[in-house]
């Protein structure tokens, strides 16, 4: 009978210790496979509480598997079920991808559990040895992951280069493309999608897709979408360290560049707004002197920073700047403004987005296409036909309500610009969010400072995250929001719950305000 406990132990050991396994892989995945963010995202106290969930039933199982005997080998079979219960893969908004570098972990993991057990197995006590061995490791899961990665660096360094190499030729082979760097806290993915489809009316272009805004993402488009007949390629780059920008720059030597924004988001690893500023503009270093620089002067920290770069100006008439978009009109069927070529010509653009920000991104990409070549005239009907990127201010019909779809959203100054559009709308306005992350120790006075700044602009807020929120919930309070119209729930989907609960005739408009990623859920 105890060998086959023994067994059910061991079966159910391995179940838990796989789902266990992947969902420490996944977050490694969630922070871009860099050390110092995953060991940073350790460190949340929320994180914490949730590994300690998903550990507790492995730690009392082993004190019940050394005490031995039939009753605490059937309880510790219990804690291996209840380990495998809580550790169930759930739904993710970005499910974990086997990359070969993922498959090549996990690979490792398995060699580090069977020689462990081989080594257990010439022990006099090889149950109890291998158990305690194996219980030891499914706990330390968390940290472990940094030791294989260690342990797989060369290979994945070597692996890396070979590709980074690959897209390096590519580019070689193509001396007369026009590269395009785009970067910003803020703004760059929508800018970049504005610009290529301005550019298309007159060149042949390719633009990283989605979220492809690392060196190897970018390095992944250039060598399976790269085309001979390409004529510009649009580059989006992001950064969380400094040096991230300055890597993709190297591989592709951009000839211009747009800085779109700057501000204090991934403050948890960048550590200082200046880091943040010093890194923007490592893709203005990287531009010849034959080159410019786009910036939006609309930005403090664009503007009052130097380089030596050409400059081309562009923004919403807060500042004297190149291209200035003024007598801006918004409404919910879109926006409308003015803007002036460089010979002073007059020019008037309609577009189906809202919002000013988006107004200044179409700026930015009107600047860039008009500096090369195309005609300001030639690029009104483009703006007309411009589409909501998806998940940035993204308007969305859905039966009797509007949804204002920000979800990709995560800094101050996008968050006041969704609330402003927000308050435009003279339907019942709600706000739904989890407020914003990764903000290092200003994390709750922004948060808080957006909380004061939303308390006019919704009817209703809806919180997600009891704990997560407190920021926001105290600046709404203190500004005077009614605490009856702040609901607090525990997830996205109770969220929406809510929103068809709220009561009234008139029509509902829902800003979703950031969407945290799985990691942070």
């Amino acid at each position: 009978m105890d060998i086959v406990l023994w067994i059910l132990w061991f079966g159910t050991y391995l179940v838990g210790t796989a789902r266990f396994e992947l969902y420490i892989v996944h977050m490694f995945q969630q922070n871009s496979y860099k050390p110092t963010e995953y060991r940073e995202w350790l460190q949340v106290k929320e994180n914490i509480g949730r590994l300690l969930g998903k550990t507790l039933y492995a730690l009392i199982s082993l004190p019940l598997l050394l005490i031995g005997g039939k009753g605490c080998l059937i309880a510790a079979c219990m804690m291996n079920l209840m380990t495998i219960l809580v550790n169930k893969a759930r739904q993710a908004k970005k499910p974990l991808v086997y990359t070969a570098r993922v498959k090549r972990m996990l690979i490792t993991t398995g060699i580090l559990f069977t020689a462990a057990l081989v080594i257990a197995a010439f022990s006099s006590r090889a149950a109890n040895i291998g158990a305690f061995v194996l219980s030891v490791l499914f706990v330390l899961m968390p940290v472990l992951v940094l030791l294989i990665n260690l342990f797989n660096h060369p290979i994945e360094q070597g692996i890396n280069q070979h590709y980074i190499n690959d897209a390096a030729r590519i580019l070689r082979e193509m001396p007369n493309l026009t590269i395009i760097g785009v970067t910003g806290s803020y703004g760059k993915t929508s800018v970049k999608y504005f610009l290529s489809k301005l550019l298309a009316t007159q060149f042949s272009v390719l633009h990283t897709p989605g979220n492809y805004n690392t060196t190897l993402g970018v390095v992944r488009t250039i060598r399976e979408q790269m085309k001979p007949f390409h004529e510009i390629f649009i580059c989006e780059m992001g950064a969380r360290e400094v040096g991230d920008i300055k890597e993709i720059c190297d591989l592709v030597h951009p000839r211009y560049g747009i800085i779109t924004s700057i501000g204090p988001q991934h403050l948890q690893s960048f550590h200082s707004i200046e880091n943040v500023i010093h890194t923007k503009f490592e893709l203005a270093d990287a531009v010849p002197a034959d080159g410019k620089v786009f910036l939006n002067y609309d930005n403090d920290h664009i503007r009052s920073h130097k380089t030596d770069r050409p400059v081309v100006s562009y923004g919403t008439g807060k500042n004297s700047a190149d291209y200035t978009a003024y007598d801006i009109s918004v409404s919910k069927e879109g926006s409308a403004f003015k803007m002036k070529d460089r010979n002073g010509q007059e020019f008037v653009f309609h577009t189906k987005l809202v919002g000013n920000h988006n107004v200044q991104n179409i700026a930015g990409a009107i600047a860039v296409a008009n500096t090369l070549g195309i005609p300001m005239e030639k690029l009104l009907y483009p703006v007309k036909q411009l589409e909501s990127v998806p998940h940035r201010l993204q308007l969305m019909k859905q039966g009797n309500r509007t949804i204002l779809d920000d979800a990709y959203n995560s800094n101050k100054s996008g968050f006041k610009a969704a609330l402003d559009t927000l308050a435009m709308f003279e339907d019942l306005r709600i706000l739904v969010t989890p407020g914003m992350v990764e903000l290092g120790e200003s994390e709750y006075e922004e948060n808080k400072e957006v909380g004061v700044y939303a308390h006019d602009k919704c009817d209703y807020a809806i919180l997600v995250g009891k704990r997560r929120t407190k920021p926001i919930q105290n600046g709404l309070l203190e500004a005077g929001f009614p605490k009856q119209k702040m609901i607090l729930v525990d997830s996205l989907e109770e969220a929406f719950q809510q929103v068809n609960a709220i009561p009234g005739e008139r029509q509902k408009v829902v800003l979703i305000e950031n969407d945290l990623p799985d990691n942070y859920n």
